[in-house]
């Protein structure tokens, strides 16, 4: 025993120091999520003469995580000691013992709580129900204990299922306020990356709310401070954060992005939860990325779509332009810093005074208001599927509580393949009732992602809603490792390996094995689930905005809900509309594929005036002939085109090659260890065959919308337009701010004039496939054979996306090209502990991953111009500004990438064309066939 006392010190004391560390930064006490700890703090409550029970006290009170982390579990044990008297502690009492279960949201609490409320002292077993009734987090144990308790005739358990029939947990709760007063505070101007909210070079600390909360505007202090004074000066009001001119939350890290906003300007979820608030308000000129709303919506939160920039028109109606052919915009109500509003929820409008500026009924739908009545959508959520329990339970009706979901069906009108994925895979819709876009759905998922980065956040999510093992009907999920691949440093060391060991004990393939049985894989996320998505008819999730699949449909979420479809295996969304995009014309011979997805988005800005048709959306390509490895190039791209996910139409013999491709795939990651117990990857491999046998037997077509569905737009690309590189520039020294840092700027390589100085080339990321890298040895092959050597005037970073790309490179003899230029080639056995700050005119074969294109461990020097085949061009992503100079990043195909590197500037057409001679590009045939119903 007193080796188990001094244990329990050492865990204190150890504690004691690290809170004395944090003080040095400016950190309150990091709250306590282990038991060791938290039985130490106990230990020293119970014990009444202890130098530390005032603290130890407030620790258990106030600091000590809830959900199913090891801490709540040992707090709930305790709280329930105290509420049947067998430890008694003067500062709390029963009843507050009781409140204090409350607030910890399921896993241990609701045990305790049923284990109290099923118990033999009556008095205790109602006061527990009570608390019970407030509850929504029961899973499948703890219904199945209400369930035999009522039907063994107990009396609390029928109550309980009588509360939660009538919804009594939501009912209850207070009305949301009719009228919320805000402030405005600027956040910048322009399209606003979530980078400003939550800076990917701090990503190891997402898990840490407070330390996090610290970047927030990239650290820039006097942001943060004129912040805190404007709250301090409008004490009765809410803070709307807004991106003017632009659209707020573009970009990945969504959860630490509104978790970092909502700890500056929202309300505390809880008194005795740190650090976690909920309810931030937030706004942008163009509204809010498709992604990052949904994540305002999963912290009970408001996001509008202001609208205060309008087109400026002439007597005759006709939009105004200015010299460069841009429509001028003209400000319809000003919403600088310091504006009041009030957002009335029962009108729905935005007010400034008396006078209405704003519909807003889109911010508050009935759905939404729910979401913010109950503190987030999580508890809506669970809420239901509660109900629906208890009905069934009963043997009663589902009475009406939550707003009915939108059911909206169109007599005689088709299905876009979105919408059919959606009808397929829907869940409580009415019996036989064909729904159109605009309708609420709650719908099935077949495949979930959660990248490392998040991941921390999406494990506390999960312990946070009391989860402790996947969906079955999820058919796979995996962890990635892509974002800390290309720098193993202390950081990650304490993160990842907590991460996968709790991902791999919830059910998800992982790519580090806890075990060690089989070597690290830190394959790039969406590549992993682009093999692991085995039907067109899927529906994916994952924790990146770039979760966009070249076969069913990918939503790129927050973490939080990963969460939820990793736990309920569902996710919740209206029907998007669809943009139909097609093909006319020849790709050019010295065209690469990437060129074609660029001129998409250039040739849609010019098709409708300027106005991204795609923001939003689903973009519906019909792409017929390119594998899934090809097309994704494509889909990834849709999150920077804003689009809220993309669809992939095939012909039935390139589906069936795309499976087979991935079926190889996935039985690699078997054969090097990676399945679980429940044998997940051998269940999609059977998955595969049964989707190749019913296209090939014709009983199931690889998916095609319906010949009479209904598209918002129809785009056509026509390839005959496509007559040099395309570039998609950040614009960094545009005149008008909020044209910076878009992906809207597309330009012809002849635009720079082949003198453009590139200081850095980048071919990696997601943007990538197998062909990329083949194409980069063929170049430096060709350019040895032309110049007698290959000289490199500027440094070029090489990250393939996967370890298969990389032993299908050695097997086919390109990697040993590849390492012949090389001055530098990643070990597995010697992972860099530290970023690269420095480059030399070089190649630099690094590990598979993220690298550059994340921007939390290597970067470019700072100025820098970038030119690179990822997808971020965000300021201070994959490069800072220096005092002299901007950084920027140049956004084009792998050949552009190579050349520029060996010149050191942007080449021309005439030494672009030379170079790709012969070489193999990623070519595009549009499909001769109809590709619909």
């Amino acid at each position: 025993m007193a080796l188990d006392l001094d244990m329990l010190k050492k865990h204190y004391n150890d504690y004691i120091e690290e809170i004395e560390e944090r003080k040095g930064q400016g950190l309150n006490p990091k709250p306590i999520e282990g038991a060791e700890l938290t039985s130490a703090i106990i230990a020293q409550i119970k014990d009444s003469g202890n130098e530390h029970r005032e603290d130890s006290l407030n620790f258990f009170i106030y600091n000590t995580l809830p959900g199913t982390t090891s801490a709540a579990g040992v707090k709930a044990e305790f709280l329930k000691e105290i509420i049947l008297g067998e430890s008694v502690v003067e500062e709390i009492t029963p009843t507050f013992a009781f409140e204090l279960l409350s607030h910890m949201k399921g896993g241990p609490s609701i045990k305790v709580l049923l284990d109290l409320a099923l118990g033999e002292n009556a008095a205790i077993a109602k006061e527990a129900a009570e608390v019970l009734k407030t509850q929504v987090f029961l899973y499948d144990a703890d219904m199945a204990r209400l369930e035999d308790a009522y039907k063994g005739g107990n009396a609390i358990a029928k109550d309980l299922l009588e509360s939660y029939v009538k919804a009594e947990f939501f009912t209850k709760l207070p009305e949301v306020e009719e009228k919320i007063e805000i402030v405005t505070f600027i956040a910048g101007e322009g399209d606003i990356s979530t980078d400003l909210l939550s800076p990917g070079a701090d990503a190891h600390s997402r898990s840490d709310r407070e330390l996090h909360g610290q970047c927030i505007f990239e650290h820039n202090k006097d942001m943060q401070k004129e912040l805190s004074a404007l709250k301090a000066q409008h004490p009765d009001k809410r803070v709307m954060l807004i991106a003017e001119k632009g659209t707020m939350g573009v970009g990945s890290s969504r959860m630490s992005g509104v978790n970092n906003v909502a700890l500056w300007t929202g309300v505390q979820a809880s008194p005795y939860v740190p650090f976690i608030n909920i309810a931030p308000v937030i706004a942008g000129t163009n509204g809010i990325s498709p992604i990052f709303l949904t994540t305002v919506g999963v912290t009970g939160g408001i996001g509008i779509d202001l609208k205060n920039w309008v087109k400026k028109t002439d007597a005759d109606g006709n939009v105004v332009v200015d010299a460069n052919g841009e429509p001028v915009l003209e400000e319809a109500y000003a919403v600088a810093t310091g504006t009041v509003f009030t957002i009335n929820t029962k009108d729905k409008k935005l007010y400034k005074g008396d006078q209405a500026v704003m519909d807003i009924s889109a911010s508050l739908t009935p759905q939404k208001v729910e979401f913010i009545k109950a503190g987030g959508s999580y508890a809506v959520v669970f809420g239901k599927k509660l109900q629906t329990f208890a009905a069934k339970t009963l043997g009663v009706e589902v009475p009406t509580v939550f707003a009915p979901s939108k059911e909206i069906s169109i007599e005689g009108q088709g299905l876009t393949a979105v919408e059919k994925i959606f009808n397929k895979n829907a869940v409580g819709t009415t019996p036989g009732k064909i729904l159109h876009t605009g309708s609420d759905v709650r719908v099935e998922v077949n495949i979930v992602g959660s990248q490392d980065t998040t991941g921390l956040m999406t494990s506390q999510e999960l312990e946070a809603m009391a989860a402790t093992t996947i969906s079955p009907i999820v058919d796979g999920a995996y962890q990635s490792g892509c974002h800390t691949a290309s720098v193993w440093d202390n950081k990650s060391k304490a993160n990842i390996p907590r991460l996968m060991k709790f991902m791999n004990d919830f059910g998800l393939i992982t790519a580090r094995d806890p075990k060690g049985v089989y070597p690290a894989m830190t394959d790039v996320i969406h590549k992993v689930l682009n093999d692991i998505t085995v039907s067109d008819w899927d529906i994916i999730i994952g924790g990146d905005s770039h979760t966009r699949m070249s076969k069913g449909v990918a939503f790129g979420a927050d973490s939080g809900t990963v969460a939820l479809a990793l736990a309920t295996g569902e996710a919740t969304m209206p029907i998007p509309a669809s943009v139909k995009v097609t093909f006319k014309g020849e790709m050019k011979s010295y065209m690469d594929f990437r060129d074609v997805v660029h001129a998409t988005q250039q040739q849609m800005l010019k098709q409708f005036g300027g106005e991204n048709v795609f923001q939003g959306r689903i973009i519906e390509v019909h792409i017929g002939t390119l594998t899934a490895d090809q097309a994704f190039t494509f889909t990834d791209w849709t999150a920077e085109m804003k689009a809220k996910a993309s669809i992939c139409i095939s012909e039935d013999e390139t589906l069936i090659e795309s499976l087979e491709i991935a079926k190889s795939r996935i039985q690699i990651m078997i054969d090097k260890g990676m399945d679980n117990k429940n044998a997940v990857l051998q269940g999609l491999i059977d998955k595969a065959n049964k989707r190749i046998e019913e296209i090939r037997s014709g009983e199931k077509p690889a998916l095609t919308p319906d010949a009479n569905a209904k598209y918002f737009a129809e785009v056509v690309v026509d390839l005959n337009e496509i007559i040099e590189p395309m570039i998609a520039d950040p614009d960094v020294n545009n005149a008008d701010v909020s044209k910076r840092y878009t992906h809207d700027t597309i330009r012809p390589l002849s635009y720079y004039g082949g003198d453009k100085k590139v200081d850095l080339g980048f071919i990696g990321s997601c943007m990538v496939h197998k062909g990329d890298m083949k194409i980069l040895a063929q170049m430096l092959k060709n350019i040895e054979s032309q110049q007698g050597k290959v000289a490199f005037n500027a440094p070029l970073v090489v990250a393939p996306p996967t370890y298969n790309i990389v032993d299908e490179l050695k097997a086919e003899g390109d990697w040993e090209v590849l390492q012949k230029y090389s001055g530098f080639e990643f070990d597995d056995n010697a992972p860099k502990g530290a970023a690269r700050t420095k480059y030399e005119n070089m190649l630099y074969l690094e590990r598979p991953g993220c690298n550059l294109c994340m921007g939390n461990q290597e970067k470019a020097e700072p100025g820098d111009t970038v030119m690179a085949t990822s997808t971020r061009l965000f300021q201070g992503r994959v490069v800072k500004d220096s005092n002299e100079k901007k950084g920027e990043s140049l956004l084009s195909s792998t050949p552009v990438v190579v050349l520029s590197t060996v010149l050191g500037r942007t080449p021309n057409l005439s030494e672009y064309e030379a170079a790709v001679q012969g070489i193999d590009l990623t070519k595009f045939k549009p499909s001769g066939k109809l590709l619909v119903k």
